[in-house]
């Protein structure tokens, strides 16, 4: 299985081939440039140097979310028009199960937190078991206050990683069971995005490109603004 996978949800952009246990090829940039700008040259970039043809592969994977609203739509604007283009189904790969899996096989709990803004963080908690990663709680908005409470609850070493551990790591410094990844599998990488739309794929959970659909967690802020200034229009009108 060959698989083209994408991860535009975050600061990071990334692109990646893989195929069965074999990453190809990858291509991650974490730098001041748009994701509209990056994405498409990242992908044809690797696929010209592995020397690989798009229509050959089998599914094209792509972070769902949760992320920025900007980077969610781009991503999956490109992955729907690959997927429609190239006749192929789309992978929906939540980006913080990705992120989680980045780190392999530990006994310690495993907490990414992506910078939501407000003060807050999405975030879920996961744990490897027998050979499986397993979400332990639903995926959250909520604030790094409630993350460290819930982190506490667990009474062991948890391993935290994302682009919200330098936004936050003042709080969490202060607690010494909190660890955190390193650098090459802290951010977001469409190599892991690949490896579990493996799994996924294998569970029969692709989907057609025309109803691929992102994860948000919460509105954007146009929505919430609206929304206010509808409140503050109708408290006038009474």
């Amino acid at each position: 299985m060959k698989i083209l996978a994408i991860d535009t949800t975050g600061q990071t952009a990334s692109a990646a081939i893989a195929q069965g246990d074999k990453l190809i090829a990858e291509f991650t940039l974490n730098y001041k440039l748009t994701h509209s700008q990056t994405i498409m040259p990242m992908v044809a970039e690797i696929c010209e140097k592995s020397e690989t043809k798009p229509w050959d592969v089998d599914y094209i994977a792509c972070a769902s979310g949760p992320g920025s609203f900007t980077g969610l739509r781009i991503g999956a604007a490109t992955a729907k028009g690959l997927a429609l283009a190239l006749e192929k189904k789309i992978v929906p790969v939540p980006t913080l199960d990705a992120l989680a899996y980045n780190v392999f096989e530990t006994d310690k709990i495993i907490c990414p937190i992506m910078d939501a803004r407000r003060s807050q963080v999405y975030t879920a908690f996961y744990r490897w078991d027998n050979g499986m990663l397993r979400r332990l709680t639903e995926m959250m908005a909520i604030s790094i206050d409630e993350v460290i409470q819930r982190a506490q609850g667990y009474g062991q070493k948890v391993i935290f990683l994302g682009d919200g551990v330098p936004v936050h790591q003042e709080k969490l410094s202060l607690y010494p069971d909190f660890i955190y990844a390193p650098a090459h599998c802290s951010l977001q990488r469409a190599a892991s995005i690949a490896a579990f739309a493996m799994v996924l794929a294998r569970e029969d959970r692709a989907v057609a490109g025309n109803a691929f659909e992102p994860i948000y967690l919460r509105k954007s802020q146009a929505e919430r603004e609206r929304e206010e200034r509808l409140q503050g229009e109708e408290k006038q009108n009474d």
